[in-house]
């Protein structure tokens, strides 16, 4: 492991939360100009898609999450060979993911992500919630463009994963039978000079356990573009959201292969 990987095992174990680029973490030996080639072509793609969903993304109906654009869709295709699938299997990242875990970890899901600007009250993932997919959980997002204060960045609560000090917020608002917390009720666990805000230029990398209080995506000036990955353990409860081959070839390395293994139980049939 070398010594940036480490910081962010480091940072994420304290703190939830650990925020590296491509170029600390890589150096020159990475896939990110291929990925941000495949993301550039999925933009051309999705252009007049983007523009039409402005439309219905302010305001939009509860539920529908219509700010954000999967572009890999709702349950991407489990594709080993995919730069989505081989970006995410890259050593360093299973290093540090496995290190958090202490164990192999699986990965979850992949994708990537067009957050639109919007005028609208904070809602959904806009506002403070934890992910419950496991009782440790990290996801990263790698951004492919530029987001500072306006394009809606990823915003955590340091402290409040499970190997933190600070876990439950009291008051929350009910949304559709899904707890959420605003910015007033968050700042009674952590005060708001405490948030980390990941702002940062194309190829910032934020690694997140997002059992953690955090929100993100409440872009006012501009849109926000990011690839994200989710790791799990292997004995996780929640299904993964691939729509997984009948038959894969799997890698050879030990730590890529477990990250793709079949898990053992709660897979979408």
């Amino acid at each position: 492991m070398n010594d940036e990987a480490a910081r962010i095992v480091d940072h994420l174990n304290r703190h939830g939360i650990a925020i590296s680029s491509v170029d600390r973490l890589f150096g020159s030996d990475s896939c990110f100009e291929e990925l941000k080639h495949a993301v550039e072509q999925l933009e051309t793609e999705w252009s007049d898609r983007i523009e039409q969903a402005r439309v219905a993304a302010d305001p939009g109906e509860i539920g529908q999450k219509t700010f954000i654009l999967q572009f890999l869709g709702d349950r991407p295709d489990l594709d080993p060979q995919s730069i989505y699938a081989r970006f995410a299997l890259q050593p360093q990242i299973l290093e540090i993911a496995n290190s958090y875990f202490g164990m192999y970890t699986q990965l979850r899901y992949y994708n990537v992500w067009h957050t639109l600007r919007t005028r609208g009250p904070a809602r959904e993932s806009q506002l403070w919630h934890h992910d419950r997919e496991d009782h440790l959980i990290l996801k990263l997002f790698i951004y492919l463009s530029d987001v500072d204060a306006g394009a809606g960045p990823f915003t955590y609560a340091p402290g409040t994963h499970r190997k933190g000090r600070h876990r439950r917020a009291s008051e929350s608002i009910d949304e559709k039978g899904v707890k959420r917390w605003t910015d007033d009720q968050m700042s009674l666990v952590i005060p708001p000079d405490r948030w980390i805000r990941a702002t940062g230029p194309t190829g910032t990398i934020v690694f997140a356990d997002t059992r953690g209080y955090h929100k993100g995506g409440l872009a006012r000036e501009r849109d926000r573009i990011l690839y994200t990955c989710l790791f799990t353990s292997p004995t996780s409860q929640a299904p993964e959201l691939f729509q997984r081959p009948k038959q894969m070839l799997l890698p050879a390395g030990k730590a890529q292969a477990r990250a793709l293994a079949m898990p053992a139980r709660g897979v979408l049939a």
